[in-house]
């Protein structure tokens, strides 16, 4: 145990991950060594076994956090994963299922009957609920709709009433509400007999009879303030909140700016309708993150690690087949200048170097601009400052960059025209490189369209074969 206490939290979900493989294949292992050793209890043998074996594994989960069990579940082949999840006690199910990435709850949920779908409901609250509510089929929903009070399922169909990029999609409903006349020591009160707090209270909202948001009070100041002041002497007025159909995105950059760890989500004419929490902006957060990683390197959705090749290998053509098509083009490029290149050996190991480095010049401008848009830091107002800015630094850079290149060519080749020819067609594509990077993802934000999705893709090629043009058409035109 002290080992354990000792690890890192990344260095204790690989242990706990080790911990149950070894559990998972010395099931496997008992198992068939007992298929082998047939005998006359055999049966009873297997039975005694198969429990002993689930007992270990169910101890074993039952120790971790839903969080960690999730993990564990996305890292494990399909059929490894379902003997784990089996394991796990039904009343996790929920929690373990609203923790795990979208791919792995797909195959989750497909593997469980009617019934078990509609008591995971049982410890998850509204927005829980409603998180899940996309994944379950519509009669396991129902089921979950009708089991709840009205109250709970008043809730679930607020946040589901709401797009998924909206503030009131991520709220929840463990809000403490206080009038502005009470003390606080009545409010101190008031909070001890509730005997605990939502998790991630920071701060109450105080209304009024119409439930409109007139200030918040931290617990920091109901702490240090002396109790017989009310809380309209204390509370803070200048405070942040959020209105239902504001976007997220728009949220979470207010969270990082002001630190937040909770606000108050209202509706147009100020009535408080729930709270959004920092663990929602932060889930947010991280599946954006995620999802822009993934879009730019071609892939369309979040893959299982372990789904079924065919599912992976339809996630995976579209952008394949696009880049594949662009090569070719690359190619036929470089075959229409073959009698160049046949005659000046020198332009087939350099015109790569155009090319590579203009993808990566490229990369650089087109993500800073995913970036930038983003965080909403590009207006109509500043882009043409920063179209300005980014076309100056690549005049610079190109310029700078191809003389560099020019004389190692010149260093290598000893040839004054050559080296001459490297330099420009590298400034060109450094050119055509920021271009590109600039366009493609401002174009596809104008057009309401993801500005990240296939980037990386479309730029490689754009500069694959502008750099081969672009190098080989000089080298015919003033080498040849």
């Amino acid at each position: 145990m002290d080992f354990v206490n000792k690890l890192s939290p990344a260095q204790f979900l690989q242990h706990q991950l080790r911990e149950v493989i070894n559990l998972l294949e010395k099931q496997q292992l008992e198992k068939s060594l007992l298929e082998r050793t047939p005998g006359e209890h055999h049966e009873l043998l297997e039975t005694v076994l198969r429990k002993q074996q689930e007992s270990r594994l169910q101890e074993k989960l039952a120790e971790l956090h839903p969080a960690d069990i999730a993990f564990i579940l996305e890292s494990l082949p399909l059929d490894q994963r379902m003997l784990a999840w089996n394991a796990i006690e039904a009343s996790h199910h929920g929690q373990v299922l609203v923790e795990v990435s979208d791919a792995v709850r797909h195959t989750l949920i497909s593997s469980m009957e009617s019934a078990e779908l509609a008591s995971v409901a049982e410890n998850l609250d509204a927005d829980e609920i409603a998180d899940l509510a996309d994944d379950l089929p519509k009669n396991a929903m129902l089921k979950i709709l009708r089991s709840l009070n009205n109250l709970e399922r008043k809730h679930v169909n607020d946040v589901l009433a709401y797009e998924d990029d909206q503030v009131g999609a991520f709220m929840d409903f463990g809000t403490i509400t206080i009038r502005a006349d009470l003390t606080l020591n009545a409010i101190s009160d008031y909070i001890r007999n509730l005997g605990k707090l939502p998790k991630h209270t920071d701060k109450l909202f105080v209304v009024d009879h119409n439930n409109i948001v007139h200030g918040v009070l931290p617990l920091s100041r109901l702490l240090t303030h002396a109790p017989a002041l009310t809380a309209e002497n204390v509370m803070v007025t200048d405070f942040v909140q959020f209105e239902v159909d504001q976007e997220i995105a728009e949220a979470s950059h207010a969270f990082e700016r002001y630190d937040l760890i909770s606000a108050p989500v209202v509706d147009r004419e100020g009535r408080l309708q729930g709270r959004l929490c920092i663990d929602s902006v932060l889930d947010y957060i991280l599946e954006e993150n995620d999802e822009e990683r993934l879009i730019q390197a071609g892939v369309t959705e979040e893959e299982d690690l372990f789904s079924s090749v065919w599912r992976s290998v339809q996630n995976r053509w579209p952008w394949l087949l696009i880049n594949v098509t662009t090569a070719f083009i690359s190619t036929r490029i470089i075959g229409f200048f073959e009698d160049a290149i046949l005659q000046l050996v020198a332009l087939a190991s350099l015109m790569p170097i155009i090319a590579a480095t203009g993808g990566n010049t490229g990369n650089q401008t087109s993500i800073l601009i995913i970036r930038s848009l983003a965080l909403g830091q590009i207006t109509s107002i500043n882009v043409g400052r920063l179209i300005r800015k980014e076309l100056t630094l690549a005049l610079l850079n190109g310029t700078f960059i191809g003389l560099v290149v020019g004389s190692v060519a010149f260093f290598l080749y000893r040839d004054w025209p050559l080296a001459g020819v490297m330099a420009l067609a590298m400034f060109l594509n450094l050119m055509v490189a920021v271009v590109a990077g600039l366009s493609i993802p401002l174009l596809r934000h104008k057009f309401d369209k993801d500005p990240a999705a296939g980037a990386s893709v479309m730029l490689t090629s754009i500069t694959d074969a502008m750099g081969f043009f672009i190098f080989l058409g000089l080298a015919s035109l003033f080498l040849l």
